[in-house]
């Protein structure tokens, strides 16, 4: 299966089934994902080898501006797009496989999960998944210990609080926080 294909599969919301090729191709892209944050994270690298670890766990090139301090784990990595002068913390967790969009400008807190997957409810059939993307706008802030479910869109200048489950959109420039989140505050223009 090409790349561009399995891009294509997992963007459609096409159900995953257990020994599919599909399914095959998300092991074959973990196992390369995990060679590559266990370099991310068991040595020192400056910011710059860091960007150039994060290109190649993605398998596009990332903005001389990204930052990001480890550990990090993905189970995928190809499926992550990042624009410019973003920051992720400390020990972030990226379920990439149904797609990960993040605008510019973003702030990501410490220990933030973004989940893409789902599995099916019926028992018997439980091994089976759903891809739905995460899609996080442009100077947004994720505070630490949040978590965004599968097919979330967190709008532009939108504030997420510490502790969050994210379940539903998060329209812009609104603050929400909680379990599930909910909405806290609207942001005016130019407020601090």
């Amino acid at each position: 299966m090409e790349m561009n294909e399995f891009f294509e599969y997992m963007g459609s919301g096409k159900i995953v089934i257990p020994g599919s090729e599909i399914q095959c191709m998300f092991y074959e892209l973990a196992q390369e994902a995990l060679k590559i944050t266990m370099e991310i994270n068991n040595k020192y690298h400056t910011p710059e080898e860091l960007v150039e670890l994060f290109s190649k766990l993605t398998g596009v090139e990332v903005d001389p501006s990204f930052r990001l301090f480890p550990p990090f784990y993905s189970e995928c990595g190809k499926n992550i797009r990042v624009g410019k002068n973003v920051f992720i913390n400390a020990c972030c967790k990226f379920q990439d496989q149904g797609g990960i969009r993040i605008g510019d400008n973003c702030l990501i807190g410490h220990n933030v999960t973004l989940a893409t997957l789902n599995h099916d409810f019926n028992p018997d059939n439980r091994a089976a998944i759903y891809p739905k993307p995460v899609r996080i706008g442009n100077n947004v802030w994720i505070g630490s210990d949040s978590t965004i479910l599968p097919g979330i869109t967190i709008g532009d200048g939108a504030i997420i609080g510490a502790g969050s489950v994210v379940t539903k959109d998060v329209p812009a420039n609104t603050i929400v926080a909680g379990n599930p989140a909910r909405k806290m505050k609207h942001i005016k223009e130019g407020e601090v």
